[in-house]
């Protein structure tokens, strides 16, 4: 079974403007409301590629039962622990094409709920399933929260890891399956800029050796690279209008599950998850499976030679 783990999910409302200004009244010309998260997102995209998962984290308030609500009428399975405090909303203005995100303020999730949803954890996770620990932790939780998890769950499974910070250095030092940054997120975790191909190839490297089985790192409209424990690959970007690159990130996760759940090879794997987060950049709202078909013939995946 796949599980998204889902501490911090939130109501995403989008709002798009042909011209908003501060201080002023604005009407946008699009208003509609969605279940956020990276978690859900994944989830989501499974959903559209006929996959099942499962939904774990909190909830809490009038928010969460939109949540839970919506999730339910998408077809995807949850089991979430429930809190007092309202799950966030998160604000996403796309005014003429400049998109600008506000994130709400997570629920306090207490010690005795963490706890709980620990033991929940343990009697549902077994071997060879997949989870997906992404996204932000709430303050309320420690920063190693994500290393508990792997500690937790057998050694078999599966681990896709995509966050940042120090979630991101407990967790993958306990050993993840895969960790999918961005080229922003690499350079704000080793604190430098990369200047050439070489050095992102270095870096990715240096978590392979901090615990990471693959790493796949994109660059946005350079493409991506995939390290193995075998090989190096780089992927282009296909042909397309960018739209909103809302979500992106985590349909390329979704893509790399389905290549996992359907035991492509890794390369092929890789090229599907590449389609799978296009799709969703050329989209409004998260990638369709036929979207994501008609775009893996305009991928090309190379293999790089390097001195490992």
């Amino acid at each position: 079974m796949i599980y998204t783990i889902n501490f911090n999910p939130a109501l995403d409302h989008y709002l798009t403007f042909d011209n908003f200004q501060e201080d002023k009244l604005n009407t946008p010309n699009l208003d509609y409301k969605l279940p956020g998260g990276k978690g859900i997102n994944v989830s989501k995209i499974l959903k559209n590629y006929s996959i099942d998962s499962t939904c774990l984290g909190f909830l809490g308030g009038f928010t969460g039962d939109f949540i839970e609500t919506k999730i339910k009428e998408y077809g995807i399975l949850s089991d979430f622990i429930k809190i007092k405090e309202d799950s966030r909303i998160n604000i996403k203005i796309n005014n003429n094409g400049i998109e600008t995100e506000i994130s709400g303020i997570a629920p306090k999730i207490s010690e005795e709920k963490y706890t709980e949803f620990l033991t929940l954890l343990k009697s549902t996770i077994k071997d060879e399933d997949i989870i997906v620990l992404s996204g932000s932790l709430p303050k309320s939780l420690a920063q190693n929260a994500y290393g508990d998890i792997i500690e937790s769950i057998p050694s078999s499974t599966k681990v896709i890891l995509d966050t940042r910070g120090q979630a991101f250095l407990s967790a993958i030092k306990k050993g993840v399956f895969l960790v999918k940054p961005n080229i922003h997120e690499l350079e704000e975790f080793f604190n430098k800029k990369f200047n050439s191909l070489e050095e992102i190839i270095t870096s990715g490297k240096e978590l392979q050796k901090m615990g990471a089985t693959n790493v796949i790192i994109s660059m946005g409209k350079e493409g991506s690279i995939f390290l193995t424990q075998d090989n190096i690959y780089i992927g282009n970007v296909p042909k397309g209008t960018l739209i909103s690159s809302v979500g992106a990130g985590d349909s390329m996760v979704g893509g790399f599950i389905y290549g996992l759940s359907k035991q492509f090879s890794l390369e092929e794997t890789y090229k599907f998850a590449i389609a799978s987060g296009s799709a969703t950049a050329f989209s409004q709202g998260l990638a369709k499976y036929e979207t994501t078909l008609n775009l893996l013939s305009d991928i090309t995946i190379k293999k790089y030679e390097v001195n490992r």
